[in-house]
């Protein structure tokens, strides 16, 4: 069994219909995604086309009520605080999003699935599989 968190960009690529699940995602996996991706989901919803919106809001509301969502609390700030000293440390700017959601896999000791592997390269302690 693994500890995963579902990136944004996995998400999309599953919408649609990019990434076939059974091959990224065992049986006996513990999946999740953090409190930022359901923002990004929803933007996604909110400016779609006329002809995709009620289709990936039902998309959206099939993640939300299948999948846990890890919130930002303590845990995930204390993480987001080093990750963020990482990062300028490095003179790399990270997304903030992407810096949230790599907070989270680290305060859960999650793996993330993602599409960007780039997005969290070089952050200590952030473990990423990449679906494509």
């Amino acid at each position: 069994m693994s500890l995963l968190l579902l990136d944004t960009t996995f998400l999309i690529d599953a919408e649609r219909g990019g990434v076939d699940l059974d091959d990224a995602i065992e049986d006996d996996d513990d999946v999740a995604i953090a409190a930022v991706t359901v923002a990004e989901l929803l933007v996604g919803v909110r400016l779609a086309s006329r002809k995709r919106r009620d289709a990936r809001q039902v998309y959206v509301e099939e993640i939300l009520e299948s999948l846990p969502i890890i919130a930002y609390d303590r845990n995930v700030a204390v993480e987001h605080a080093e990750l963020l000293v990482a990062a300028r440390s490095q003179g790399r700017p990270r997304g903030a999003h992407d810096l949230l959601i790599a907070a989270t896999a680290r305060a859960t000791d999650r793996t993330i699935v993602t599409a960007d592997q780039d997005a969290f390269t070089d952050l200590p302690g952030v473990a990423t599989i990449s679906h494509r």
